[in-house]
């Protein structure tokens, strides 16, 4: 596939993105927070795959560079978004009498 639709979806899909967000009332930020992190770690796994699959390509090491960046920037998104999702939760739970 043209590199440049490529990069055409990819700006197309930011910028839809980017006001579908904007739109969402924060009641609903946590259960979306939870199904990004589930995409998330879906990334992670196809992260992986192409970590491994650059063993098949000519030139393994930038494959696997960029595999194990992908990686590492998931597992942050990952771990971020279940540490803002944890953090919203509590603000929801009732104090408890001391």
């Amino acid at each position: 596939m043209n590199p440049l639709i490529l990069v055409l979806i990819f700006v197309a899909a930011t910028i839809i993105g980017y006001f579908l967000i904007k739109n969402v009332p924060s009641l609903l930020h946590t259960p979306l927070m939870s199904g990004m992190n589930a995409l998330s770690g879906v990334t992670i796994i196809g992260a992986l795959a192409a970590a491994g699959l650059a063993l098949l390509v000519r030139d393994p090491l930038w494959g696997q560079v960029l595999g194990a960046l992908a990686i590492i920037l998931a597992t942050i998104n990952v771990v971020g978004g279940f540490g803002v999702t944890h953090r919203m939760l509590r603000m929801f739970q009732q104090k408890k009498k001391k």
